[in-house]
């Protein structure tokens, strides 16, 4: 959703939640919150929270969340393919609106290279 903004080719923010969603890691819910602060304060930018590591899982779990997230305007979560099969995750098994992609590190960089914003959360 490239948008231009005061010069700014591209108005896209990409967070990335890695790890094991445990302490002092952010975990999903955090990660979420985060995301709709950003959206509050950029309501012109795409947003898109990517999900890489074991706390992929809470995906497939109570998703219903990131799945709420995922069908709001302007917002995706993806989901690293490695990540779910390191899990032992069906990727079938998760919400409607959930993207997957191969690898988080290529689809980050990609978004990077495409000039998208990237923030670890």
């Amino acid at each position: 959703m490239p948008v231009k903004v005061a010069g700014m080719e591209n108005t896209e923010l990409v967070l990335h939640l890695a790890g094991p969603g445990t302490r002092p890691f952010p975990d999903l819910e955090a990660a979420l919150r985060t995301a709709r602060n950003a959206r509050a304060e950029l309501p012109e930018a795409g947003i898109e929270l990517v999900v890489q590591g074991p706390v992929v899982a809470r995906l497939a779990g109570d998703a219903a969340e990131a799945a709420a997230f995922a069908a709001e305007e302007g917002m995706t979560v993806t989901a690293c393919r490695n990540s779910l099969r390191s899990a032992g995750i069906d990727e079938a098994t998760l919400p409607a609106g959930i993207t997957v992609v191969p690898a988080a590190v290529a689809h980050l960089a990609r978004r990077q290279f495409g000039g998208a914003a990237y923030i670890r959360v």
